[in-house]
């Protein structure tokens, strides 16, 4: 897929040094919180400070961010610190106030991306304007929702882009607080290699202890950047206390990250690659096989009259085969949506079966 696209082009910013650092508080709220922050974050030499004017909170009465009166703030940042300043925005209103304030770079959240009318209101708020936009994923893991609202902000005449993974929103309680699902950012790069992809690991993660090992799975994947939480006192943060570092805590991190050529590729890589492709054919055969023999059950199922669902057999085996992985070295959890997804189409195609004349 084409989109009409330009570097970064950043002030200061060397785009083919990995990782370009975004950081900052969750949200700006005092400008002194900012100040201290940013002082801080520039001493060890991040070129780029982010923090949150106006916050969309999942529920009524949290703090949803200062709003305009913290803009000022953001341009000290940029006039004392020389700074580029980034903030979310969500709306038409909020381009036109970040615009009119000179903010350096804007981002969309995952939950106005998951939006198409939000989107296109945004663009068409951008439209003529020459500023970097960074497009975090919808909250939902659609590639096709995130292609669409890249396309839209890339239609009305923004050629300066990237996307942030910041993990997906689930129902279950898991490791993680957004699932990082690491497979739809790698597509969006098959599809749109031309588009830079930053990793925010405080939302992925959720916690502060995530943030590093998080960090070093995006630059092992080949990520342009980071866009991280850090708050001068993260503990008396008012919004998302858990997931930000302090910024010496934020140099750790970054200091101990290996960086790896992700364009290198010897030889001995070409040969694991060919015997993984080996390696996927016979599990395709052998998925095959396994789906001949179910057709045979849907048949055993339709002559004895029986429902096409066995509930307790299919517990059995998702309880059998996540102990199984388990032992082999996989994660129960990886193993589960495997047979979770082998079993669905099982029950598609005995469905079929039964169904037949």
């Amino acid at each position: 897929m084409e989109l009409d696209l330009k570097p970064l082009a950043l002030p200061g910013i060397d785009e083919e040094q990995r990782p370009i650092v975004i950081a900052g508080p969750c949200s700006a709220e005092t400008e002194e919180q900012v100040m201290d922050t940013a002082r801080q974050l520039a001493s060890y030499g991040v070129r780029i400070f982010r923090a949150g004017i106006w916050k969309p909170r999942t529920k009524p009465g949290g703090f949803e961010g200062v709003g305009e009166p913290g803009l000022p703030w953001l341009q000290r940042v940029q006039k004392e610190l020389g700074m580029l300043v980034t903030t979310e925005v969500a709306t038409a209103h909020h381009v036109e106030a970040a615009l009119a304030a000179d903010i350096d770079i804007l981002w969309i959240g995952a939950r106005t991306m998951a939006n198409p009318f939000a989107v296109q209101e945004i663009a068409d708020a951008l439209r003529g304007v020459d500023k970097p936009v960074l497009c975090k994923n919808p909250v939902n893991p659609d590639l096709e929702l995130w292609i669409g609202g890249l396309e839209r902000i890339n239609q009305a005449g923004i050629k300066r882009m990237a996307v942030i993974h910041r993990g997906f929103s689930t129902y279950e309680k898991r490791l993680y607080r957004n699932l990082p699902m690491w497979h739809v950012p790698i597509e969006l790069h098959r599809r749109i290699p031309n588009m830079p992809i930053f990793c925010d690991p405080s939302h992925m993660g959720g916690r502060r202890e995530l943030v590093a090992p998080l960090s070093q799975q995006a630059m092992d994947l080949g990520f342009a950047g980071l866009m991280i939480e850090a708050h001068c006192n993260p503990d008396c943060a008012w919004s998302d206390a858990k997931q930000q570092v302090t910024p010496d805590v934020l140099d750790f991190i970054l200091d101990k990250l290996v960086i790896r050529n992700s364009a290198q590729t010897t030889e001995t890589l070409e040969t694991l690659r060919k015997q993984i492709d080996i390696v996927d054919n016979q599990l395709l055969e052998q998925l095959a096989h396994r789906m001949r023999i179910s057709r045979e059950i849907g048949s055993y199922k339709k002559k004895h009259n029986m429902t096409v669902v066995q509930t307790r057999r299919y517990g059995e085996i998702l309880s059998k085969r996540g102990a199984q992985g388990v032992l082999r070295g996989m994660s129960n959890d990886f193993v589960k949506s495997i047979f979770e997804a082998i079993h669905e189409e099982s029950v598609r195609q005995q469905v079929e079966i039964m169904n037949k004349d």
